[in-house]
């Protein structure tokens, strides 16, 4: 996807723009494309991001460590800030008491709005952080361990040699 110069889309009918999806993301490893569609209204002070997309993606099952597959859906909007300060890239202290107005996200007025990246982070957001799958599922299944300790077969060589030299 084409990343969208935030001025340009002032010039468009509606002021919006609407991308139909159907590709893969460079850093979300998926069976198939991402398909959906995603839609950008510049609205004066912020622009309104929607986006309806989905794709499959392999997990590991946290409890067997088996493969299987996923289907992630987004069906997600989120208002981006347009501010200047935006650009400003002043570095912050490691330690920062942070305000819920900090925690927007806001790009420049001039700049540009990277649909990949944005729908990239949605659809990540949607991976589930317990991964399980089905709720049936028992684990990795265990050796019957009815002897006291597990047994080493190095040692079998020592304990002939032990018993040769007791009788």
């Amino acid at each position: 996807m084409k990343a969208i110069y935030i001025p340009e889309l002032l010039k468009l009918p509606e002021q919006k723009e609407v991308i139909e999806i159907n590709e893969y993301l460079s850093d979300l490893e998926t069976l198939n494309p991402v398909r959906g569609r995603l839609q950008v209204n510049h609205q004066g002070n912020y622009l309104a991001v929607s986006a309806q997309a989905s794709t499959i993606i392999t997990l590991v099952c946290d409890r067997c460590l088996q493969q299987y597959n996923h289907r992630l859906e987004v069906d997600t909007s989120e208002l981006i800030w347009l501010d200047q300060s935006a650009e400003q890239l002043d570095p912050a202290p490691l330690e920062q008491e942070m305000t819920w107005e900090d925690l927007v996200e806001m790009l420049p007025p001039q700049g540009y709005f990277e649909p990949d990246t944005w729908l990239y982070e949605q659809l990540c957001l949607e991976i589930p952080p317990r991964q399980l799958c089905g709720n049936q599922c028992r684990g990795i299944p265990l050796a019957d361990c009815t002897s006291e300790s597990p047994r080493d077969g190095r040692w079998d060589a020592l304990e002939a040699l032990k018993r040769q030299l007791s009788r």
